[in-house]
């Protein structure tokens, strides 16, 4: 088995849960501004498209095949 397996499962997790987040049913009816000009539910979209951009600049660090990064560099004399 894989030593990535367990990590891969936590990653799905934490999209999940992103996924959840990201329909923020909690703020529908909510009127109040954030910062006396930005309504709750836009301010949360915008502190939610930084956390995911954050989150998967993380998940390329943390999981990104290396064997792609071979095959890119590779030089074409090279064989496969």
């Amino acid at each position: 088995m894989s030593t990535r397996a367990p990590r891969a499962r936590l990653m799905w997790l934490v999209v999940a849960l992103f996924a959840f987040l990201h329909w923020d049913f909690w703020l529908w009816d909510d009127a109040t501004l954030w910062l006396g000009f930005l309504p709750a539910g836009l301010g949360y979209h915008a502190l939610y498209s930084l956390a995911a951009g954050a989150l998967w600049l993380v998940f390329i660090r943390v999981a990104w095949p290396a064997h792609v990064e071979e095959w890119a560099n590779r030089k074409p004399e090279e064989p496969q």
